[in-house]
């Protein structure tokens, strides 16, 4: 079995995160760095990297995740910034993006790495998490308790779900403190 060490993302790390992006996703997936950038930014704890020790600033997966209010969803591609730590509404911990390059597959890469982030948004005191699960990924995300949200939730966020592909699936769970 491969060991690809884990570590908190960092800047320099966005142009092999987009190299990542490009092999996992299509084209309506795909977002730009100053996007991703952006997400890095607001909370640079709970976004982590796993190194391809075969390869010298080659990345095997990545994972985008930062506090948001319940009340709304991020937009895809867009440029985020701190103006919503201003919102009433409580924060949710937004799992935004993890892909797993083909070289990381098959060795539970990514759960190693959602668990790094979980432990540091708890460690934060985000008590729920949403996400919305792309490319046939809802199975995936269930084994880890999320669920999809209830309908009237979803229909709520439609227009932002729609940019996310037709088979977009709104999910949520409580975490564990």
């Amino acid at each position: 079995m491969k060991m690809f060490p884990l570590r908190p993302m960092e800047a320099a790390d966005l142009p092999a995160v987009l190299a990542v992006q490009a092999a996992c996703y299509t084209g309506v997936l795909l977002e730009s760095r100053d996007a991703l950038a952006s997400r890095l930014a607001l909370s640079p704890t709970t976004c982590w990297v796993a190194d391809d020790p075969r390869q010298s600033g080659t990345l095997a997966a990545y994972l985008f995740t930062h506090a948001w209010p319940e009340t709304s969803l991020p937009p895809l591609d867009g440029v985020l910034n701190d103006v919503w730590r201003l919102a009433p509404a409580p924060l949710t911990w937004f799992v935004h993006d993890m892909a797993v390059a083909p070289a990381g597959r098959g060795g539970g890469l990514a759960a190693r790495l959602y668990a790094a982030a979980q432990a540091a948004a708890v460690a934060a005191g985000l008590k729920h998490s949403r996400l919305i699960a792309v490319q046939s990924a809802a199975p995936w995300w269930r084994r880890l308790g999320y669920a999809p949200v209830a309908a009237e939730t979803a229909s709520r966020h439609a227009d932002k779900l729609a940019g996310y592909g037709a088979a977009a699936v709104l999910m949520e769970r409580t975490l564990a403190g």
